[in-house]
């Protein structure tokens, strides 16, 4: 059944059986410490049609106090485990949610009281009805279902734009990522008002499972916009594959697992081309590529213009620099930088490390000259690791001291 084609759901009440209270080391007044809860019903009122009507998803909670009682705390939890925040007044007489319920969900509303010293208690099961009208917000996980170098970080992308702090913390808040094994810390960054990326605080560990999820489906995120429904995705870490590039050396050494694979010469971009400093993710693998000289800019006709047919290339930024067979500058391999940028090798070096390393793996360039550019976190392929992670959690809406 679509969500559209819903049926209102009713609110029933439910007066669960009275909680007793566990002895106490000492008391303020005369109730035996054995006491139990009174039932509240009739001293809590709540904003949601107690005679048969549905709750309205589009306005928030609201609990009042009756008859002299006074609201010492609310619990509100839908069927999914998400609480539903808000905030009691200074003399207990009312509670507000800080957002409408999620729509078409079920709740259990356990409200606390009191009067005259003596504790109460009301347990509510409830349900919203559908939304009607407004939109929902799209997210689609990256990468797709697949195997990953440790480096890979996980993408959201979401089919409109959330601006503000709040609905940015309402959205981070329900997507949901766990690791097997587990990582100690990870987080959220928004690159800007429709993109996410998340990453741990250093790589994944090998061979580990992450699922990333999101708990959005029905969630009031602004007037008009509440969260849709979003398919999970589940990818695979390989082995921690990293790569290090001494651009000032002209060598590049390959671990697997913390052991050394192999060192292989190479040279890297020259004056006016050089290659970026920092942390690269590998974006992917083509046997076979033409490359220009005005695909980066360099006008054909002039000393500077190539174009090349080139083997086993693994491509680690969007702009197009590349590892590659260069079979060309073979002599210049190990002794000095004189590429467009690129990283060139032997062709049988090329082949080995196209065939060792796959998508999501590290490739680490250090060592560069006083203008080589820095590889920059986002928008020229992963650069994500070259923020500190102090400087990644900034990038939270969940951060509180976040600039």
């Amino acid at each position: 059944m679509s969500r559209g084609s819903r049926g209102t759901a009713l609110i029933c009440f439910l007066i669960l059986a009275p909680l007793a209270v566990g002895p106490a080391a000492c008391s303020g007044n005369d109730q035996p410490s054995d006491a139990a809860p009174y039932d509240a019903t009739a001293h809590v009122a709540l904003n949601v049609g107690e005679n048969g009507r549905a709750v309205d998803p589009d306005k928030p909670l609201e609990i009042t106090a009756r008859d002299g009682s006074r609201i010492t705390a609310v619990r509100a939890i839908d069927t999914a485990g998400r609480p539903l925040d808000g905030a009691l007044s200074a003399d207990g007489a009312r509670w507000r949610s800080s957002t409408p319920p999620a729509a078409a969900t079920r709740y259990t509303v356990v409200v606390s009281t009191e009067k005259d010293g003596a504790p109460g208690r009301r347990t509510v099961d409830l349900a919203t009805r559908p939304a009607e009208g407004g939109k929902e917000l799209g997210i689609v996980f990256g990468p797709a279902r697949g195997t990953y170098g440790v480096g890979q970080p996980l993408t959201a992308e979401l089919d409109r734009t959330v601006g503000s702090g709040e609905e940015r913390a309402i959205v981070e808040r329900a997507l949901k990522v766990e690791s097997t094994p587990a990582i100690a810390e990870g987080s959220w960054y928004w690159v800007d008002g429709r993109t996410l990326h998340y990453r741990p605080r250093t790589y994944w560990p090998a061979h580990a499972t992450v699922v990333v999820r999101s708990a959005l489906e029905g969630v009031w995120i602004r007037d008009g916009l509440r969260g849709g429904e979003t398919k999970p995705l589940s990818i695979r870490t390989g082995d921690r594959v990293e790569a290090v590039v001494d651009i000032d050396d002209t060598r590049m050494t390959v671990r697997k697992n913390g052991k050394t694979l192999k060192t292989v010469p190479v040279t890297t971009g020259k004056p006016g081309f050089r290659t970026r400093e920092g942390v690269k993710v590998v974006l992917g693998r083509q046997a076979n590529v033409r490359m220009t000289g005005t695909s980066i800019g360099i006008p054909e006709g002039s000393p500077e213009s190539y174009d090349l047919p080139v083997q086993w290339a693994t491509q680690l930024t969007e702009s197009g620099e590349y590892a590659h067979a260069a079979p060309w500058s073979a002599e210049f391999h190990g002794r000095d930088n004189v590429s467009h940028g690129c990283t060139g090798m032997s062709v049988e070096n090329a082949h080995w490390f196209f065939t060792t390393v796959r998508q999501g793996d590290i490739v680490r360039y250090v060592d560069g000259e006083e203008d080589s550019p820095r590889m920059p976190p986002f928008g020229n392929g992963f650069g994500d690791w070259n923020l500190s992670w102090e400087e990644w959690r900034k990038g939270s809406a969940l951060r509180a001291d976040r600039t």
